[in-house]
């Protein structure tokens, strides 16, 4: 198959040219989250080009991901299958040129650098204001750029972050936020109008990262498509900045150890153990006789009627139909017992 015929509409764009798409075709994305944002911009680096992509996620497609998460369909809601793997189906598709790699996993202090470390530029698709944080870290750290977007409701925002070379994440959001403090997709609600533009917004960030353009954005992008309002707004660099002054990392030195997560807008919890390895086809067996499971090279999946529960290689594990940490907790306990 021509190459060239393939992006021919995108090399006659003389700011990519010929010499821009070898830079595309040569270069290595990592994409931090696979939903309404991360399916976007997949899909616009896949096309554009981009010779490697690694799709990171934890999590597995449901019915109320199709309205805003534009690589999915109603067969992997079905099948539940990792958004991550999901994905690279659809994308493999497209273009059967370029490498995808799906990660099925949690993002966290023990395993974030390993992730991105041979990227050359990552890109924000989580709904996860801790994780950010995480990642502006990382990439101060490795010295990666990376780009940042986030929606809710109508609204949304993204900001291209280069270290060394102006604020970063923790300028523009000084602390870390508690749990609660920011309102979520299932209390506000988000269009799909406005997860694309923000999401193809950073796609095209990272085009100029990579093609070398001087026409990277320095500035915050904020819009509204339902009060019809955008805008370039000005951030200065902090000059106390606990992470791009004063070489920082509070959220890389966390320990990764045991902890529960409620999953936005859900009756279910992810916990997430210190790292460890099973066996999938030995808890295959051992689940079998007391309710319906289900597995695959992801995850297996595990459902009695009362409650139920996805549980990764890792030993992580989606509990569902519970309403509180402690009987998530308690049903991992009684099924797993890791």
């Amino acid at each position: 198959m021509n190459g060239r015929e393939r992006y021919s509409r995108q090399i006659i764009f003389g700011k990519i040219g010929a010499e821009g798409q070898e830079k595309l075709l040569a270069a290595r994305a990592a994409i931090v989250g696979i939903g309404a944002l991360g399916t976007v911009i997949a899909n616009n680096l896949c096309r554009a080009g981009v010779g490697s992509l690694r799709l990171i996620d934890r999590d597995y497609v449901e019915l109320s991901n199709l309205q805003r998460q534009a690589l999915f369909d109603e067969d992997d809601a079905a099948a539940q299958l990792p958004k991550a793997a999901a994905a690279c189906n659809h994308l493999a598709k497209i273009n059967s040129q370029i490498k995808l790699e799906p990660v099925v996993a949690h993002a966290d202090s023990s395993n974030i650098e390993e992730f991105i470390r041979d990227a050359d530029v990552v890109l924000d698709g989580s709904d996860n204001m801790e994780l950010r944080f995480l990642v502006n870290e990382a990439c101060h750290k490795l010295r990666k750029p990376w780009i940042y977007g986030g929606v809710l409701g109508s609204a949304g925002n993204c900001m291209t972050i280069t270290p060394g070379e102006g604020p970063c994440f923790r300028c523009f959001i000084p602390e870390i936020p508690s749990a609660g403090t920011y309102p979520t997709c299932a209390s506000a609600g988000v269009l799909n109008m406005a997860s694309n533009i923000i999401a193809s917004l950073e796609s095209a960030e990272a085009v100029k990262i990579i093609t070398g353009s001087p026409e990277v954005n320095r500035k915050i992008f904020v819009l509204d498509v339902w009060d019809n309002t955008a805008a370039f707004l000005d951030l200065e660099r902090n000059p106390d900045c606990p992470v791009c002054a004063r070489g920082e990392y509070e959220m890389l030195g966390r320990l990764a150890e045991t902890h529960v997560i409620s999953l936005c807008g859900r009756d279910e919890y992810q916990i997430v153990p210190e790292r460890t390895r099973i066996d999938l086809a030995e808890f295959e067996t051992r689940l079998c006789a007391s309710g319906t499971v289900q597995r695959s090279r992801f995850m297996l999946s595990f459902s009695n009627g009362e409650t139920g529960f996805n549980l990764f290689p890792d030993g992580r594990a989606i509990i569902k139909n519970v309403r509180d940490e402690k009987s998530a907790r308690s049903v991992y306990s009684e099924y797993i017992g890791l």
